[in-house]
């Protein structure tokens, strides 16, 4: 099988659209992800898988922290922001959880401490034991078959 072929098989698997922060020396750095799930329920813990050439790696790797932000339907355009596919600037407004960096008005926002690493592959598995975790009652935004969609019929 092409690399054309496994993509397109995995963007079949509709998933939330998540943006992973982290903070180092006092900036804040971020990008969009849908490789994220829950891995344990005692102790609380999630996975989050980091290509080896994004930047976001050694950042996380020196924080040792991070947060997932899992966004709501209304936020298609942060999602494209933290994915480097629009080259509109705005400025970006964070809020804290814990001491680290979430975004304001998504669905979910998880602050993590790594607890392991694990390279497989091109990517980097990072277990996060969760400190705390903050709710919004709102529809979440999907990712299917290349293409943002909602849970609402349009």
């Amino acid at each position: 099988m092409d690399d054309r072929q496994f993509r397109n098989a995995m963007g079949k698997f509709a998933t939330g659209v998540t943006v992973v922060l982290t903070e180092v020396a006092g900036d804040v750095h971020g990008m969009t992800a849908n490789a994220f799930m829950s891995v344990s329920l005692n102790p609380k813990l999630v996975v989050i898988s980091i290509a080896e050439k994004a930047q976001m790696l050694e950042k996380i790797k020196q924080s040792k922290s991070f947060s997932v932000n899992i966004l709501s339907s209304y936020q298609q355009e942060l999602s494209m922001i933290f994915a480097g596919q629009t080259k509109k600037q705005q400025e970006i407004v964070f809020d804290r959880l814990e001491g680290i960096p979430v975004l304001p008005g998504t669905v979910a926002q998880i602050t993590c401490e790594v607890s392991a690493e694990h390279v497989e592959g091109d990517h980097t598995l990072f277990i996060g034991r969760i400190i705390n975790i903050n709710l919004m009652e709102s529809d979440p935004l999907i990712y299917f078959s290349g293409k943002y969609r909602s849970l609402a019929e349009e």
